[in-house]
Formats: structure tokens, C-alpha cells, sequence
């Protein structure tokens, strides 16, 4: 599968070339995009632009590759899905806990509000003035 690979400061855009995404496409994204998680920057934006049509199995694989960056501590956003597309994870029931942005700049966005809920979560030596 012949992808678009472009690292910004904290994501890397990966775009697929072809408009078709199957299962077997999809696990080769998977692998791809997993590599990321051994990076210093982890969050991924799937640039969907060029695509056209998905497998609906290839819509389960993305939506378990989103929640395994989740479960990494890393971002994983979609960006400008297609009406058809959107269709297939609808159909999937997969749409409502996908995080799916219209543009790459507001998937960019999510991208800084998540690193920074990380911070905060991981903060443990935050200690906040007790009112006397």
C-alpha cells in the first residue's frame, strides 16, 4: 500500500494514495501507523482526502487501530472523510466513537487539546494551594 507520509512537530499525516481501502489494505495501514507508536511524536492524522470507498471491515480495522493509539497514550484523527466513507462507519456503528475531523488543521486541533488532557492527567506532582 503506497501511502503519504508528512511529520509535523507533534503528529505525522499519513494519506493514503489509492481511493480504495479493503481489509487487506487496512492491515497494512495498521502495521504502518502502529510503527509510529516507537516514535517521539505518536499522534497519527489519517488524511482521508484521496479516499473514495472502504471496506467495512476496513472501517472495523481503523476504529481498532484508533483505540489502540488511545490505549498508548498517543492521537489518532481522521480527517476529511467523505459522505460515503462516513456511511460505512455509520453503518458500522463505529461513527459516534471515532474522531473524525473535516479538516487536517481542526484534527491538528484535537490533536494539542489531547496532548495537553495527557499532561494534566499524568501530572501527579501538581499540588494546589489549601486555603487557610
Amino acid at each position: 500500500m503506497e501511502v503519504k507520509i508528512d511529520t509535523k512537530e507533534k503528529f505525522t499525516v499519513v494519506t493514503p494514495v489509492m481511493p480504495f481501502i479493503s481489509a487487506n489494505i487496512a492491515a497494512t495501514l495498521s502495521e504502518t501507523c502502529s510503527g509510529f507508536l516507537q516514535q517521539p511524536v505518536k499522534n497519527i492524522v489519517l488524511n482521508l482526502e484521496p479516499v473514495t470507498e472502504i471496506e467495512p471491515e476496513a472501517a472495523s480495522a481503523i476504529a481498532a487501530l484508533q483505540q489502540h493509539f488511545y490505549e498508548n497514550s498517543a492521537s489518532f484523527v481522521l480527517c476529511n472523510m467523505k459522505e460515503p466513507l462516513e456511511a460505512v462507519f455509520e453503518k458500522e456503528e463505529l461513527l459516534d466513537f471515532m474522531n473524525i475531523t473535516p479538516t487536517e488543521s481542526e484534527a491538528w486541533d484535537i490533536v494539542q487539546m489531547e496532548e495537553i488532557e495527557r499532561e494534566l492527567l499524568d501530572g501527579d506532582d501538581m499540588e494546589f494551594e489549601k486555603p487557610e
